[in-house]
């Protein structure tokens, strides 16, 4: 929203424009110096009619909370359809509510959902594609959609009902990232048109799935979220809110359980006892019984490297007849060390 100085601004600037463009004979077409000025001018076009409500952070942190809920509802449609089912979201948009609606086809499962504690409705829309393939796998067939959108029957809607169930106690984990919500259905149409749960101009955000089933037929499922059940909440609405949330949400003892699990896994650790740089010419001509002099001195520490990442100067020595290492102290800056050869 602009303050009224904001908007006095900017309709200062543009007459300060238009007297630039002006010529004394008439109004003629603005000559290259007037145009250069225009683009300079420290101004950006503001679209009244259409306000930009989520900004980028917000969309970024809502495709990630949809592509969490993407994954589990592939995972639990393969298992329930017993066929391969591959969700991924391929766009996260912000547009009106009448834009959205002239967009989708119809008919078009469309499902009602409230999201508690959250005010308003969500719209969940499934393409005919997604619908008749699911329908097809339900009642024992190879899972083919048909050529031809056409409205559900009641016992196909009674079948839909169930896949959307599952549906949403998957969105239901995945919204458990940002805040606790309870999804649930209170109404389910064959169109977006006959549906109204924001004003023509308010803005959304359309998160757009594409659904592969069994490597035969994709088909493409939409959510559609108007800015006001998101105002209350915006403020959470970020990745970093997010990542922390999921940080608190694992439990202490879930903790300790993977802690305790990977204590056990293994990872190689290698002792540098120095290094040197050699031309490909002497490297080709080296044979057996040559010696090769490295860049560290007798007395100096060698260096120990954990999973290939230097981690500790050490000592050399021997323990029950094997060659050992005694850990003298941590590596704090890696682009500190000098020598083993990683200066080049």
């Amino acid at each position: 929203m602009l303050s009224q100085d904001e908007i006095d601004s900017l309709l200062s600037s543009l007459s300060v424009g238009l007297d630039q463009g002006a010529v004394a004979t008439g109004e003629a077409e603005p000559s290259a110096s007037s145009e250069s000025a225009y683009e300079k001018r420290n101004y950006k076009l503001y679209n009244f009619r259409r306000p930009d409500k989520f900004s980028k952070d917000h969309l970024r942190a809502l495709q990630t909370i949809h592509e969490s809920f993407a994954r589990q509802l592939g995972l639990v449609m393969t298992a329930y359809l017993r066929m391969t089912v591959e969700i991924d979201v391929v766009s996260v948009d912000q547009l009106t509510y009448d834009e959205f609606v002239r967009s989708m086809p119809s008919p078009m499962t469309v499902s009602i959902l409230e999201l508690d504690p959250l005010p308003g409705q969500v719209l969940m829309g499934l393409g005919h594609e997604v619908t008749s393939s699911v329908i097809d796998r339900m009642l024992g067939g190879p899972g083919l959609s048909e050529a031809k959108a056409r409205e559900l029957t009641d016992i196909e809607q009674s079948l839909i009902r169930r896949v959307l169930d599952r549906t949403i106690v998957c969105l239901e984990e995945a919204w458990r990232s940002m805040m606790n919500v309870n999804v649930s259905m209170v109404g389910m149409e064959e169109s977006y048109a006959l549906i109204q749960v924001a004003t023509p101009g308010e803005i959304v955000a359309l998160i757009t799935f594409e659904v592969n089933l069994g490597n035969k037929n994709s088909g493409l499922i939409s959510l559609c979220i108007p800015y006001p059940v998101l105002e209350g909440v915006i403020s959470q609405l970020s990745a970093q809110h997010i990542f922390h949330r999921q940080q608190a949400n694992v439990p202490f003892e879930e903790q300790e359980k993977i802690l305790k699990k990977l204590n056990y896994a293994k990872i190689p650790v290698q002792v540098l006892l120095g290094g040197t740089v050699l031309s490909i010419k002497d490297l080709l001509e080296l044979s057996v019984g040559d010696v090769i002099r490295l860049d560290r001195e007798v007395n100096e520490n060698l260096l120990a490297c954990v999973n290939g990442r230097p981690k500790f100067y050490c000592r050399p020595g021997k323990m029950k007849d094997k060659l050992a290492v005694y850990v003298y102290e941590n590596v704090e800056d890696v682009e500190s060390i000098e020598g083993f050869g990683l200066d080049e």
